[in-house]
């Protein structure tokens, strides 16, 4: 009597890395969480140690980068919240432009990876249980992949963390995933790390609503338009070409 071949997704092999992934992602949360590490994801503690972390960054510009691209890495694989306040910080103590380029490779490399454990630990699960349901949608992502993850990217309202999450879930192609997440990110990158900036010249937190800083936040809320403006541009260009005989 023939037995059910085992699946590459209920091999022992496959189930050992799961549980060994899993435990990473849980092991790291878990460390976070105790040892209070978001503590020092705070603006309060960013102007503590404000000329501290100056200091270092204009004597040690190489290692400062590269520690900063490494714990924007760690966050955003481990989904851990902070984003907000590191971006400020890039801004803060590598400038606008360089902090910018310094969070995208940081959230780039951060989101392909949970995307990837994502798509590893639950993506044959979401297959199996809910396949026929999600079926049609999973056809539409697929098919346009890169404007949907454009428009989460570019409207701040979608947890960041949750697009790298469900979007593993999805049948979007790596590639497609990494461009449109590197790309759009740039826009609300840059908004922080310029209001980030402006944190270098401020001494208390009573000067945070200077007008540099009031102007870049009303450039992320006229960010949030980006997309409706990009549909109706859209519609507009699809009209035209149809209406041409």
């Amino acid at each position: 009597m023939s037995h059910p071949s085992t699946t590459p997704a209920d091999s022992p092999n496959s189930l050992m890395g799961k549980m060994l992934i899993g435990c990473i992602l849980l092991g790291g949360i878990g460390t976070f969480f105790y040892f209070d590490l978001g503590h020092y994801l705070s603006l309060e503690s960013l102007k503590e140690n404000r000329d501290t972390l100056l200091a270092y960054t204009a004597s040690h510009y190489e290692t400062a980068a590269a520690v900063f691209i490494l714990v924007y890495i760690l966050q955003t694989a481990f989904s851990l919240p902070g984003g907000a306040i590191l971006t400020l910080t890039g801004g803060f103590l590598f400038g606008s432009l360089m902090g910018t380029l310094f969070v995208n490779v940081g959230a780039t490399a951060g989101a392909t990876l949970a995307f990837l454990a994502a798509r590893y630990l639950l993506h044959d699960w979401v297959e199996r249980k809910f396949g026929d349901r999600l079926g049609t949608i999973q056809e539409g992502f697929a098919n346009n992949a890169f404007n949907y993850l454009m428009t989460l990217r570019l409207i701040p309202a979608f947890p960041f963390f949750l697009v790298n999450l469900v979007s593993g879930l999805t049948r979007v192609n790596l590639g497609t995933y990494v461009l449109a997440t590197s790309i759009g990110i740039i826009p609300g990158s840059f908004v922080f790390a310029f209001a980030g900036r402006q944190l270098g010249t401020i001494n208390s937190l009573s000067e945070i609503a200077s007008p540099p800083v009031l102007l870049s936040f009303t450039l992320l809320g006229l960010l949030a338009l980006m997309p409706v403006a990009y549909q109706k541009w859209k519609k507009t260009q699809s009209g035209t070409i149809n209406s041409k005989p």
